[in-house]
């Protein structure tokens, strides 16, 4: 069983990361003028949830509203000065999974030499042939490890905590809005994309103002200038918090102490409140 993160990853999810980080079409960005010398054709076709995540599209720069699919085949038919550009261009605009070679030499060794650029490239299936040489250090690329081996006492009011720390969701969406509602006893929080709107329903309703953190059931929220919920997460005891980093499918639901979530979540604008989980 491959291990990532501290997290048994079973073969069947190691797959699904495959087809996640390098689909058999993924998107590529770029402006109306690029498009036009580079002669590629544009679509309206959305990226689908995973494909939010790996190419990180929330953050994809203005200026490049357009977007085009390519698959591998099609990909190494265009022009070699065209592959580099579009590459660089990728790059410019902040999309993800345009990794640096450099970074990658020596695991993928001779297979990035056909890559269109000398200082980056993407990620295809044919680069994916050890997938567990490389899923896991692209996984835990600026992610800590989950730290739920070293929990010595599980809290016996929120069983689900034991079961759902150290464990990756079957995708993009689950959030760690979800992971402290299913902690807390909300069947079926986990599996889904929870926002903002029956989160705070759910803390109106199954908590009150305050609490410690060195006990179980303290629910941590941070929000923004706006008063708008941005993260959450649940202190499980002895120093513990169980959260879930984000929505992606690379995120997992992990144990940290209460420190290193405060930490890690530290962001400029946001303040942090506290509420008991109740009843």
């Amino acid at each position: 069983m491959l291990t990532v993160l501290g997290i048994d990853v079973s073969p069947a999810l190691l797959e699904r990361w495959v087809d996640w980080l390098a689909p058999d079409e993924q998107p590529f960005f770029l402006t109306t003028k690029q498009a036009t010398a580079w002669k590629l054709p544009v679509s309206d076709r959305e990226p689908g949830r995973e494909d939010r995540d790996t190419y990180r599209v929330y953050r994809i720069d203005r200026k490049a509203a357009r977007t085009i699919w390519l698959s591998e085949p099609a990909y190494d038919d265009l022009p070699r000065p065209t592959r580099a550009a579009l590459v660089r261009a990728q790059v410019n605009y902040d999309r993800g999974a345009v990794p640096t070679v450099r970074a990658w030499s020596k695991i993928l060794g001779p297979q990035l030499r056909q890559q269109a650029d000398g200082h980056r490239f993407v990620w295809w299936k044919s680069l994916l042939q050890a997938p567990e040489q490389v899923l896991p250090a692209v996984v835990s690329e600026d992610l800590n490890p989950s730290r739920h081996t070293e929990v010595r006492s599980w809290p016996k009011q929120f069983p689900r905590v034991r079961e759902l720390a150290g464990t990756f969701a079957d995708g993009s969406g689950p959030n760690c809005f979800g992971t402290v509602m299913a902690a807390s006893g909300v069947e079926g929080a986990e599996t889904v994309w929870m926002v903002r709107e029956p989160f705070e329903e759910w803390l109106a309703n199954h908590t009150v103002p305050g609490g410690k953190d060195a006990v179980p059931g303290t629910v941590f929220v941070w929000r923004d200038a706006a008063r708008l919920v941005q993260h959450a997460a649940l202190t499980i005891g002895d120093g513990w918090m169980l959260h879930k980093p984000s929505q992606a499918w690379s995120s997992p639901r992990k144990v940290r102490t209460v420190a290193e979530v405060k930490r890690a979540t530290r962001t400029a604008g946001w303040r942090l409140e506290r509420h008991m989980v109740v009843g």
